[in-house]
């Protein structure tokens, strides 16, 4: 038991576990999966539900939940020998869930399973994983199987050297600037130059593209030319104009041609189409159209935006004809010219744990819960651990746990997300409750000069964002594994509670009491908030055509390119025709987007990245029922927030989204409170 990996006994040992434990661990556990499934798939071995999930099912959580630490290092924490033993075991890790997914005994085994015998978790579960043979390719036969196999694998190392590649193209980069070129970069993104630079024993100030660097840069900074250098350092990340060893252009081609080769194995005309079988959305040609309605109402608030942009320019900034990076500055100045703030201002007030004693109230009130410091083995010394439990006639039950990864540093992937460390399960090993646990991870600024991090309202969003899927995750009541949590719920549904959780982060009753400044700690002013309020709108019709067309490329990409025939310039072509379609800000010829579009080359919302907008529209429409239900002061209705998490939360994946949505809102869900909530409802038109 010298292996951390192979500790089960609680939480993962995430500060023990080195990179010479993931080789010893996978042979280990590896061994005992394969054992559990010539096992199951015996033919004298029962089939029944509770049988082979006490052998096979106990078997492969152990070994996914110690992949699943190793690869949460790898993207917290990498380094040049963990990623080695990750990626030379990886192989064998892919081999053998592809080699379970498409075992014919074991789809046997599950058919032959008695429906009737099982609970309705249970059943849901089966539905599941029936069908998920399927898609694993159970049904095909010799040489159809043996080449599906070998395309799972490859795909996995394509998608893991993707998501390397991007990571070392933004950590490649650095500029040393001179203090004048900084004229207007906010203080505190400014003194982490500084002390970056004179870390590497360097003059000047060390500029990166990780984003709380890069997205004050191009907002604040007043030179042009220093913004023209970031903002093309950035968007020709992982492309033919940086090292060609860090060029993504030729794993995208791969990666296309291989779905769409899976997709065909399977019977499907596409990837697109073999995408959404498990989704809400019914084929592409719905979420095509549902894009292109979306876009076609979006595109004249679209215009206003720009046609405003445009004319500020040119009136305030004497900037005739603006070019791509300077789009980010002149919205932050007519931002703050109109609205009268900016966003340096409001990030004064959003001083980190008063950030988070704010999200905390909030969870706690509307969903009934206590959440409390708690001790767990971390891997970097700025990690927060966190139980969340309820009150019962009992005392305090423990109801979930999570970790909390708020900043950004090198060796750690940008962006953020939620990632489970286990799922709640009744487990039929031993009959006792596991209880969930999550990770959520964020990339903010830390904190400069003695002063406690401070960020931007979207950064507040975002954290609201990930816990969101936290909740989703850890606040369930169901016991099947499979569909507990965040687990079996609609691919296109599972952002309903993560953006859910985002209006609260523009109700005042919150946010008094999420704020305090970090010089003089009195809360945000009324009068401050109002202008935010104000602005909340500010460029929505060119955020939501940015979205689309990200989400419409995606599709398009999945249902109309033909990776087989296609040319090494088709990806940018076709991005050009949809940005021609539904785009009103002009994009320039060097930008290479799809190079580092992580989300859907290395992060499993491959023809799937419409799912933002589609559970837009979901989680709008549900928090229109807690604005209906509002009390005077515009606080929350408990009531409210109870049936949302019984409804939505609490049931998991173990009925259909719509069943959950339905069972909320007592109605299907319509699209006028996203349009409402953006501004662009029928009556806001100018």
């Amino acid at each position: 038991m010298t292996n951390p990996l192979l500790d089960f006994s609680d939480l993962p040992l995430f500060d023990k576990i080195k990179p010479e434990h993931v080789a010893p661990a996978v042979d280990v556990l590896l061994a005992d999966a394969e054992a559990a499934l010539q096992t199951v798939t015996a033919p004298a071995f029962p089939a029944e539900w509770s049988a082979i999930a006490k052998v096979l099912d106990v078997s492969t959580e152990r070994f996914s939940r110690a992949w699943g630490a190793v690869g949460h290092l790898n993207a917290v924490a990498d380094t040049p020998q963990l990623r080695a033993a990750y990626n030379e075991a990886m192989p064998r890790v892919t081999a053998f869930w592809t080699q379970l997914g498409s075992d014919e005994r074991m789809y046997a085994k599950y058919k032959a399973v008695d429906v009737g015998a099982l609970n309705a978790e249970q059943r849901q579960a089966h539905k599941y994983a029936v069908r998920n043979f399927v898609l694993g390719g159970a049904e095909l036969q010799g040489e159809a199987k043996e080449r599906f196999a070998a395309i799972q694998e490859r795909q996995a190392e394509l998608s893991q050297k993707f998501s390397e590649n991007a990571l070392d193209a933004t950590d490649a980069f650095a500029y040393y600037a001179e203090l004048p070129e900084l004229e207007g970069v906010p203080d505190d993104v400014v003194s982490t130059a500084r002390a970056a630079a004179e870390a590497e024993g360097k003059p000047g100030y060390k500029l990166t593209l990780k984003m709380p660097c890069y997205l004050p840069v191009m907002q604040f900074a007043k030179s042009s030319a220093l913004r023209q250098t970031l903002y093309r350092a950035y968007v020709t990340r992982a492309s033919e104009f940086g090292p060609p060893e860090l060029d993504n252009s030729a794993l995208i081609r791969e990666i296309l041609e291989l779905r769409q080769e899976e997709a065909r194995l399977l019977g499907y005309k596409n990837f697109g189409e073999l995408s959404v079988v498990p989704k809400m959305a019914e084929s592409p040609e719905q979420v095509t159209k549902f894009l292109r309605d979306l876009a076609s109402k979006a595109r004249p608030y679209g215009e206003r935006d720009l046609a405003d942009l445009r004319a500020f320019a040119a009136e305030s900034l004497g900037l005739a004809d603006p070019q791509p990076w300077d789009w980010s500055y002149v919205g932050e100045k007519l931002k703050e010219a109109r609205y009268s703030f900016s966003e340096q201002e409001v990030k004064q007030y959003f001083t980190a744990p008063k950030v988070m004693a704010g999200l905390f109230k909030i969870v706690e009130t509307l969903f009934e819960v206590n959440i409390r410091r708690d001790d767990a083995p971390v891997w970097n010394p700025g990690v927060e651990f966190y139980r969340i439990e309820r009150q019962t006639p009992q005392g305090a039950q423990k109801v979930g746990q999570f970790y909390l990864d708020p900043s950004a540093r090198a060796g750690k992937r940008g962006g953020a997300w939620m990632d489970d460390v286990r799922a709640r399960w009744l487990r039929p090993d031993t009959g006792a409750l596991q209880t969930p646990v999550a990770q959520l991870v964020c990339n903010f600024a830390d904190g400069v000069d003695g002063k406690p991090p401070l960020l931007t309202h979207d950064d507040v969003t975002t954290l609201f964002h990930e816990f969101g899927h936290g909740l989703h995750h850890m606040l369930t009541q169901i016991n099947e594994r499979d569909v507990s949590g965040i687990s079996g719920v609609e691919w296109d549904a599972v952002e309903l509670p993560s953006q859910f959780m985002e209006n609260f982060c523009w109700e005042w009753d919150v946010l008094k009491h999420m704020t305090s400044h970090v010089d003089t700690g009195e809360p945000l002013p009324r009068a401050l908030f109002d202008k935010m309020t104000a602005a909340k709108n500010y460029q929505s019709g060119l955020q939501t055509l940015r979205q689309i067309e990200f989400s419409l490329f995606d599709m398009l990409l999945h249902t109309s390119y033909d990776a087989a025939t296609a040319k090494p310039g088709d990806v940018m072509a076709l991005l050009g025709q949809v940005r021609a379609e539904v785009a009103v800000m002009p994009s320039p010829d060097f930008s290479r987007t799809p190079n580092t579009f992580s989300h859907i080359f290395s992060g499993g919302y491959a023809a799937g990245y419409y799912s933002y907008k589609w559970a837009e529209v979901l989680s709008a429409d549900a928090y229109a029922a807690f604005e209906e239900t509002a009390g005077a002061n515009g606080e929350p209705s408990i009531e409210t927030g109870r049936k949302y998490r019984q409804a939505i939360l609490e049931a998991g994946g173990s009925r259909s989204a719509m069943e959950s949505f339905k069972a909320f809102r007592g109605r299907e869900p319509q699209l006028d409170a996203l349009l409402r909530h953006q501004g662009m409802a029928e009556s806001h038109a100018a």
